[in-house]
């Protein structure tokens, strides 16, 4: 073994974890890939043609790499857990009424459980992913904060990942920018890496179209679903919708109202079969009550805390005031913030550092605070 000693590098085939595996290769470490395939597209029904992670192109680049550079490369079959546990509770959210976020709980409860499981069985001290951000230990706790391209952090992603998980993880990405990692694959002539295109989809639904999906999974949906009202904050109904599962809290397009200015989806009613539309002032809220915490930098909060929270991956954050009640983080926000959706990760923030995060239960106003 290697005097560094032995990594296991999770390797999607794309450029990033493909370097993060490069550049551990050549400091010296004992590196073993391992590509995880957690669907088969041929299973989603959708009629895009197979990219992304799970595909079998994917995995050849992956493997490809590993074989230019001499470490070994495994590929690892989790699609029954991760059928089981993302896809199911995918599914179960949206049918609740929430917009679920399956990339996140994949990353907390399925990859590196996963991983570290089969790290142990190769001997393998710490698992490596390609992953935009940091981790430090500091006072006894593992902490995670925003990689140096802000463009392309990832924090928000990882703020499930248990303690125990973060204290055997390396995210050599961290301390880059893509533009340096970029540099650095054409620098060792792996131009193939630099001209592949990057996949945003979620990757059991490559044709991106969600509905399409929960029709093809939920035998009858549309027959159980449909026909419920539109109506406005004050109750006025405007219109039919197609079933609320097939709505996401601030949506706009697709709704087929004509009311002569801009609504959104502000509220989902499941038990009513209601989807209420609002302007965009009233699809602001003043705060929201997070459930299901997991928390990073501290174990847990004695006392409120000054934040910046993030509402979804591409939020930017707003200022907050955060304070625990057992189980449930209260978010009080300075201002309003539009569309926060429950089913959707929070994410709170000192200065870089990942406090902590959840799921979001419900949202509410300061003149009408929503229960808990």
């Amino acid at each position: 073994m290697s005097k560094k000693g032995r990594v296991l590098v999770a390797m999607s085939g794309g450029i990033d974890s493909s370097l993060a595996a490069v550049l551990l290769h050549e400091q010296g470490y004992e590196v073993i890939g391992m590509t995880m395939k957690t669907w088969d597209y041929a299973n989603s029904g959708g009629g895009k043609k197979e990219t992304g992670c799970c595909s079998l192109d994917s995995i050849n680049d992956a493997r490809n790499i590993a074989v230019s550079l001499g470490f070994p490369h495994y590929i690892l079959d989790i699609r029954e857990e991760f059928g089981d546990y993302v896809i199911d509770h995918f599914t179960s959210e949206y049918l609740d009424g929430r917009t679920p976020n399956p990339c996140v709980l994949c990353n907390t409860h399925i990859k590196w459980d996963s991983l570290l499981r089969r790290a142990d069985n190769l001997d393998c001290e710490y698992i490596v992913t390609g992953h935009y951000a940091k981790v430090r230990e500091e006072t006894g706790r593992y902490i995670i904060s925003r990689g140096k391209d802000l463009n392309k952090d990832q924090s928000y992603a990882l703020w499930g990942v248990s303690q125990e998980s973060l204290s055997r993880t390396m995210l050599p990405l961290g301390e880059l920018t893509k533009p340096e990692i970029r540099d650095m694959a054409l620098d060792r002539g792996f131009v193939e890496l630099v001209n592949k295109s990057e996949s945003y989809e979620i990757c059991f639904v490559p044709d991106n179209d969600y509905r399409g999906f929960l029709k093809r999974r939920v035998p009858n949906l549309e027959e159980d679903v449909s026909g419920g009202e539109f109506i406005l904050e004050d109750g006025t109904v405007v219109g039919q919708h197609e079933g609320y599962p097939f709505y996401t809290v601030g949506q706009r397009k697709g709704l087929g109202v004509a009311l002569g200015y801009p609504v959104y989806v502000t509220e989902i009613q499941k038990e009513a079969n209601r989807v209420v539309l609002g302007t965009f002032d009233e699809l602001a809220r003043d705060g929201m009550y997070v459930k299901k915490l997991n928390m990073s930098k501290y174990q847990s909060l004695n006392e409120r805390l000054d934040t910046v929270t993030k509402v979804r991956y591409n939020d930017t954050g707003t200022p907050a005031v955060i304070e625990q009640v057992g189980d449930t983080m209260k978010v009080f926000f300075g201002k309003g913030v539009h569309a926060i959706a429950p089913g959707q990760a929070a994410v709170f923030y000192e200065g870089d550092d990942v406090v902590g995060g959840g799921w979001i239960h419900s949202s509410f106003n300061q003149h009408v605070a929503a229960k808990v």
